[in-house]
C-alpha cells in the first residue's frame, strides 16, 4: 500500500509538472507567434500619439514651451523628431544625423523604397524602414501638420526576435524553478493527503484481520476523506460487535458440543467400569439370591449368612457406583469446588480421631503432633478426601517393620512456593518401580485380592489424582527406606 501512496504522490507531481510545461509552451508558442506584431503596434500607437501632441502644439500660438514640451517627448519615449517647412527648412530637430537624412531626398527616396508600410490614414504614413548608414531598423512616422509644415517621428526597433529569444529563455528558467518549488510544495500537499488514505488502508488491513482496535481519528472538517473515515470506523464498530456476537455464539456452541462429548465420554466411561466392576458382585448376589430361593440350606444361619452377603455385596456396588460418578465428575471438570480458607490441620486431627477405633484394633502407632495451625484455601471436602484415600491406603498396606507398625502424618508451610505439602508415611513394602505411574489408574491393583477383601473400590488414588489435577498441584509417591510416602501440595490461605 505504501508503494501505490508513493505512486499516488507521484502521479501528483507529474500532473502539475506536466501542466506547468504545457502553460509555459504555450506563451512561448504566443511570444513567437504574437509578440512582434504586439510590439510594432504599440510603436505605432506612441508614434501616432506624439504626431498629435506635436500637431497641437503647432495648430495653437507657438511658443518657447511648445519646443520644450516636444523635447521631453523626444527624451522620454526615445524618439528622434524632425519638423520642416516645405521650403526643406528645418525648423525642429533632435537628431542631426536624421535631420540629414531628411534633407537628401536621395537618400529618403532610396529610403522609401525599401519602405514597409504600417499605416497610411489622414496624412499620416507609418513605415518600417532600415537606415543603410548605421544598419539600424526603424519605424517612421512622415505626416502633415494643420499650419502645413511636415514632421519625421522616427523610433529604433529592438530586435524582436532577441527580445522573444530572452522572454523565452527567461520562462524556461521561471518554469524550472516554479516545477522545484512546486515538487517541495506538492510534497507536502500529498502528504497531508495521503496520510489519512494510509491510515485508512492499515485500518482496513487490520479490519480484514479482525483487528478492530484502530480507529480513524475523526476530524471538525467535512471533506470526502473525513466522511469515509467516520464510515469505516463505524462499520468496523458494527462488525466488531457482530463478530463478537458470533464469537460468543460459537464459543457457547463449542462448550455445548464438548459438554455433550463429554458427557457422552463420560456415559461410555461409566458404562464400561460399572459393567466391568458390577461383574463380580452382581454374581455372588445371583448366586446367594438363587440359593435362598431353591431353599439349598434349610437352617436360619445359613439363610442370615446369605443375606448379610448379599446386603455386603449391594452395598459395595452403591458405594463403587458413587465413587465412579464423583471421578467422573472431577476428571472432566464437572465438579464445583467450594474454596475457601481453613485450618488443614484440624482437619487432620478429626481425620484421625475417626480411625481411632480401627488405628488400635491394628495396633498401629499414629504419629501427628503439628501444634501450629495452618491456612489453606481449597475445597474442604475434596481435601479431605484426598487425606482420607492417602490414610485409608496406609491403614492397608501398614506391615510391622522393626516390630511396630506406624503411620506418620506431617504438614509443612513452604513459604517460598506459598503452598502447604501434606505427607502420609506407612512402615511396609516398597512399590514396585513398575507400578508407581500405575496406581493412580482406575481399578489398577497391584494384589488383584486386595481390594475384595478389604472393601475398597480401586479408585481412591485415582480420584485423588483427579482433585490435584483440578487444582493443577503438585502430588505423588515416595518409596522410602522401610515403607512408602504418599504426598500433595495445596496453596496457602491468603493472609
Amino acid at each position: 500500500m505504501k508503494d501505490k501512496i508513493k505512486s499516488l504522490r507521484l502521479r501528483l507531481f507529474i500532473t502539475l509538472a506536466c501542466t506547468l510545461i504545457i502553460i509555459i509552451s504555450l506563451i512561448i508558442l504566443i511570444n513567437n507567434s504574437v509578440l512582434e506584431s504586439f510590439y510594432l503596434y504599440s510603436k505605432e500607437k506612441n508614434l501616432m500619439l506624439a504626431y498629435k501632441i506635436i500637431n497641437n502644439y503647432y495648430n495653437e500660438n507657438k511658443d518657447e514651451n511648445s519646443e520644450l514640451e516636444i523635447e521631453k517627448i523626444s527624451i522620454n519615449n526615445d524618439f528622434d523628431i524632425v519638423i520642416k517647412q516645405d521650403d526643406e527648412i528645418i525648423v525642429y530637430t533632435t537628431t542631426k544625423d536624421f535631420s540629414m537624412n531628411i534633407m537628401y531626398k536621395d537618400m529618403v527616396t532610396k529610403q522609401e523604397e525599401k519602405n514597409n508600410i504600417l499605416y497610411n490614414k489622414d496624412n499620416v504614413v507609418i513605415s518600417k524602414s532600415a537606415d543603410l548608414k548605421n544598419g539600424l531598423t526603424y519605424i517612421l512616422l512622415s505626416g502633415k501638420l494643420n499650419n502645413g509644415y511636415t514632421v519625421y517621428i522616427r523610433v529604433a526597433v529592438t530586435s524582436i526576435q532577441e527580445s522573444v529569444k530572452i522572454s523565452n529563455n527567461f520562462l524556461c528558467l521561471i518554469g524550472g524553478i516554479v516545477i522545484i518549488i512546486s515538487a517541495v510544495i506538492i510534497s507536502f500537499i500529498a502528504k497531508k493527503f495521503t496520510d489519512p488514505i494510509t491510515k485508512l488502508s492499515d485500518i482496513a488491513v487490520r479490519m480484514s484481520k479482525l483487528d478492530f482496535s484502530m480507529k480513524y481519528e475523526e476530524t471538525d472538517s467535512d471533506d470526502e476523506i473525513n466522511r469515509l473515515g467516520k464510515s469505516i470506523n463505524l462499520m468496523s464498530d458494527k462488525l466488531e460487535t457482530t463478530i463478537n456476537r458470533l464469537r460468543q455464539s460459537n464459543s457457547e456452541l463449542e462448550r455445548d458440543i464438548e459438554k455433550k462429548s463429554k458427557i457422552d465420554t463420560m456415559r461410555k466411561q461409566f458404562i464400561s467400569d460399572v459393567s466391568h466392576e458390577l461383574k463380580t458382585p452382581i454374581a455372588l448376589i445371583q448366586g446367594y439370591a438363587e440359593g435362598l430361593v431353591e431353599n439349598v440350606t434349610t437352617d436360619d444361619e445359613s439363610r442370615k449368612y446369605y443375606a448379610e452377603v448379599i446386603l455386603d455385596e449391594t452395598s459395595k456396588m452403591d458405594k463403587l457406583v458413587k465413587s465412579l460418578l464423583e471421578l467422573m465428575k472431577l476428571e472432566y471438570g464437572e465438579k464445583e469446588f467450594n474454596n475457601k480458607n481453613f485450618n488443614i490441620v484440624e482437619l487432620i486431627k478429626e481425620i484421625i480421631k475417626k480411625y481411632k477405633f480401627i488405628l488400635e484394633e491394628q495396633n498401629i502407632n499414629i504419629t501427628f503432633e503439628k501444634e501450629q495451625n495452618i491456612e489453606i484455601y481449597a475445597d474442604e471436602f475434596s481435601v479431605e478426601q484426598v487425606i482420607n484415600n492417602y490414610f485409608t491406603n496406609a491403614i492397608k498396606n501398614t506391615k510391622e517393620i522393626d516390630g511396630k507398625k506406624e503411620i506418620k502424618i506431617d504438614v509443612k508451610a513452604m513459604e517460598d512456593k506459598q503452598k502447604a505439602r501434606i505427607s502420609v508415611f506407612n512402615t511396609g513394602e516398597n512399590i514396585k518401580e513398575e507400578d508407581l505411574q500405575r496406581i493412580w489408574n482406575r481399578f489398577y491393583k497391584a494384589d488383584e485380592s486386595r481390594n475384595r477383601e478389604d472393601g475398597g473400590t480401586g479408585i481412591g488414588l485415582a480420584i485423588v489424582k483427579a482433585i490435584m489435577n483440578n487444582y493443577n498441584q503438585e502430588y505423588g509417591v515416595i518409596n522410602k527406606e522401610n515403607g512408602v510416602e504418599f504426598y500433595f501440595e495445596i496453596d496457602l490461605a491468603n493472609m
